[in-house]
């Protein structure tokens, strides 16, 4: 089976990104699959250290190719990325031309790739969407008549592909308030290599997250109704700190309001040293108590069953979660480990029960990790779902 499989690690080079995306091309070589990755995103590459983007490729390609040497050394050479002035690095378009005509399934991961003619000759073109409501409220968009020529531009990538993935495991049923947009979207979840996740002891006293504070400078709206980010829920759970003995620590990034957040009892650090590189990232998830993490309003608010691609690598290591319910709940095995909840209340008594019997917790984390996360069967269900 020939796969090509794309996402953004070159684009945005930091930790949580590169596994997000490589992980899925670690678990379809795992399955015995030829795989390509591409990026190809038409846009200028983010530049950490200047926490600014640059057309320039070169620092965002060579994380890239780093990754997959670290993590699949017979890989580093099977990439390709295309700079937004059409250049190729990595493999030269001709190969990568013959790459896509010769796949079964190009899997376009998170939309982050351009599907160019060339892309269209795959066998099957999988589109898989990471961030439900946003996706399905430019479709709706353009079905109303209501969108602009940039988001006509996105609806219309989007119903290139011929198979829709979503991980909003919710959508689609009767109490989730995403639109289909007439498309059937198929449940899937991040794959997670659980080699690169090894469980050891939590002695640490901290339960932490990481985040961007607010990235979506176009807000999606559903039936007239205009959805938030992750800042919105936080206020929510703003004193929460002040109502738990456990300590909370978030890595964020973007313009959050640092001081009232430490004032409310949180502990801040700063997001991008922990995920500066992919050991960075995995050493500050193994190095947490666990997780607590709000999710964005436009997935809780629909009922989305959206689950975070970093929670299920906090799960992996063996680091319960403590998580604000999208519907996920009615998908995943809660329990021990693996706690939902939709008010302060609730996430003060899952925080209590997880201090209760943490080994338990530990246990339940990872088990839920190998029946849920596991990249080999999330990829083989990719290939089936797909029908290639």
């Amino acid at each position: 089976m020939r796969v090509v499989v794309t996402g953004l690690a070159a684009t945005y080079p930091v930790g949580g990104v590169a596994w997000d995306y490589l992980q899925y091309v670690q678990g379809f070589v795992a399955l015995g699959c030829d795989v390509v990755y591409l990026e190809d995103t038409g846009q200028w590459f983010y530049d950490p250290a200047a926490a600014t983007f640059t057309p320039e490729p070169g620092a965002g390609a060579a994380y890239l190719a780093a990754a997959l040497d670290r993590l699949m050394p017979a890989q580093r050479q099977r990439w390709a990325v295309r700079t937004p002035d059409g250049r190729y690095l990595g493999m030269d378009e001709q190969a990568v031309r013959r790459a896509c005509a010769g796949a079964d399934l190009f899997l376009n991961v998170s939309g982050a790739c351009w599907l160019r003619d060339a892309y269209r000759e795959a066998r099957v073109a999988a589109y898989i969407d990471t961030d439900p409501c946003y996706s399905q409220a430019k479709l709706a968009a353009v079905d109303g008549g209501m969108a602009d020529e940039l988001m006509s531009e996105s609806a219309a990538l989007i119903r290139r592909h011929d198979v829709f993935f979503t991980l909003g495991e919710h959508v689609g049923q009767p109490d989730c308030l995403v639109p289909t947009a007439g498309l059937t979207w198929l449940p899937t979840r991040q794959p997670v290599v659980l080699e690169n996740w090894p469980v050891t002891e939590g002695p640490a006293e901290r339960f932490t997250t990481v985040l961007s504070w607010s990235i979506n400078p176009t807000p999606p709206v559903v039936g007239g109704r205009v959805y938030g980010g992750k800042d919105v829920e936080f206020e929510r759970f703003l004193d929460l700190p002040r109502r738990t003995d456990e300590c909370l620590e978030a890595a964020i990034s973007g313009a959050a309001p640092r001081e009232r957040l430490i004032a409310a009892g949180w502990q801040v650090i700063d997001a991008r040293p922990v995920s500066a590189t992919l050991d960075h990232y995995r050493n500050y998830l193994r190095g947490s108590r666990g997780e607590l993490s709000v999710a964005k309003n436009a997935y809780v608010a629909t009922r989305s069953g959206w689950f975070s691609t970093r929670s299920a690598m906090y799960l992996a290591c063996g680091r319960p979660a403590v998580l604000q319910d999208t519907a996920f709940s009615a998908h995943l095995p809660v329990g021990p480990g693996l706690h939902a909840f939709t008010s302060p209340e609730e996430a003060v008594a899952a925080l209590a029960a997880v201090r209760a019997d943490y080994a338990d917790a530990c246990r339940h984390a990872r088990e839920v990790a190998e029946r849920c996360f596991r990249a080999e069967d999330v990829c083989a269900r990719l290939l089936a779902d797909a029908g290639v």
